[in-house]
C-alpha cells in the first residue's frame, strides 16, 4: 500500500514538474537553481500528509514560488559582488514548449521568447521578487488572481496592484526584438564570418548604431567587464576577440531561450554561448556568456 501511495504520489508531481521548473526558471534566471527548488518541492511533497490537498498543482506552484522568491532575495544580494555584468543561465528551449517528440513550432516560441528571452529576463531583474513572481504565474502561466493570492498569501486587490506595477514597467521597458529564427540563424551566421575573419565593414553592416555587447564571465573566463555600447565600439571588440579561437574551436548552433544561439566549444567543452537579439533586420544587442558556471549544462544533439 506504502509502495502504490509513494507511486502515485510521484506520477502526480511528475505531471506538473515542467510547470514547477518554469516557475523556478523564469523567477531565478538559473538552470541550476531551478532545478535544486524542483527537488526541494518533491521533498516536501514526497514527506508531508498529501490527504488534505485537493489541488495538487496549485500546491506545488505555491511551494516553489515562495521557495523561487527566498531564492531570489538571496541571489540579488550576491549579485553585489558578481565580476562583470550577470545575465541569465542558458535554458535550451528546443524541446521545452512541446514536449519530448517535437521542437516547438511558431506560436509557442512567441510564447516562450515573450518569458524566457534574454531581453525579457533581464527586464524582469529590475522588478521586486514578488511583482516578478505575480507577473510570472499570470504572464507565462495564466494563473487567475485568486490562485497567485494563494500561492503568494496575499490578498487578490494586492495582487492585482501588483500585476498591474508589473506589466507597466514590463511594456514600458521590455525592447520588441523580433523572434524569427531564420533571419537570428543568418545574421549570427554574417556575425561569425565577419567577427572570426576581422572583417570590421562586414560588422557594421550587420549592427544597428546603438548596438550593445553584454558579456557575463563572472570573473572566470575572458569577457568584458562593462558592457560595451555603438557600432564601431562593438565591432572593433567583435573583431578582435573573433580572431582568437580557443584550441580546436567548433561552433553548433542550438535552441536557447526561444531563440537561436551559437555554442562555442573547445576541445569537445563548452568555451562560450553567443546569442544575438535582432530588430529591423540589424543586431540590436550581442550577449556572450563566457562563465563555464553558466555553460556547462548545454550539450550537443
Amino acid at each position: 500500500m506504502a509502495d502504490d501511495e509513494d507511486d502515485k504520489a510521484l506520477a502526480v508531481f511528475e505531471e506538473h514538474r515542467g510547470t514547477l521548473f518554469g516557475v523556478a526558471y523564469r523567477m531565478l534566471g538559473r538552470v541550476s537553481d531551478a532545478e535544486d527548488l524542483v527537488q526541494e518541492a518533491w521533498l516536501r511533497w514526497s514527506g508531508a500528509p498529501r490527504d488534505d490537498v485537493a489541488e495538487p498543482r496549485a500546491y506545488l506552484v505555491r511551494v516553489v514560488t515562495r521557495l523561487s522568491i527566498d531564492r531570489l532575495r538571496q541571489l540579488t544580494a550576491r549579485r553585489e559582488t558578481y565580476v562583470g555584468p550577470w545575465l541569465p543561465e542558458p535554458l535550451p528551449t528546443d524541446r521545452a514548449a512541446a514536449g519530448p517528440q517535437s521542437a516547438p513550432d511558431g506560436a509557442e516560441r512567441a510564447v516562450l521568447a515573450e518569458t524566457v528571452s534574454y531581453a525579457v529576463l533581464l527586464v524582469m531583474e529590475s522588478l521586486s521578487p514578488l511583482e516578478r513572481a505575480v507577473f510570472v504565474l499570470r504572464e507565462a502561466f495564466g494563473l487567475p488572481y485568486a490562485e497567485i493570492a494563494a500561492a503568494l498569501g496575499r490578498s487578490e486587490s494586492a495582487v492585482r496592484q501588483l500585476s498591474g506595477r508589473a506589466r507597466r514597467h514590463m511594456t514600458e521597458r521590455r525592447p520588441r526584438f523580433v523572434v524569427d529564427t531564420g533571419q537570428q540563424r543568418d545574421l549570427t551566421e554574417r556575425f561569425l564570418a565577419a567577427a572570426t575573419q576581422g572583417d570590421l565593414d562586414g560588422l557594421l553592416a550587420i549592427l544597428a548604431p546603438e548596438v550593445s555587447f553584454v558579456g557575463d564571465s563572472g570573473g572566470k573566463a575572458k569577457a568584458p567587464v562593462r558592457v560595451i555600447k555603438g557600432a564601431d565600439k562593438v565591432g572593433r571588440f567583435s573583431a578582435g576577440i573573433g580572431r582568437q579561437a580557443p584550441p580546436a574551436a567548433a561552433f553548433h548552433f542550438l535552441d536557447v531561450n526561444g531563440g537561436i544561439a551559437l555554442l562555442i566549444t573547445s576541445e569537445g567543452r563548452p568555451h562560450s554561448l553567443l546569442l544575438l537579439d535582432i530588430a529591423d533586420g540589424r543586431i540590436q544587442r550581442v550577449y556572450l556568456v563566457a562563465n563555464p558556471d553558466k555553460i556547462g549544462h548545454l550539450r550537443l544533439g
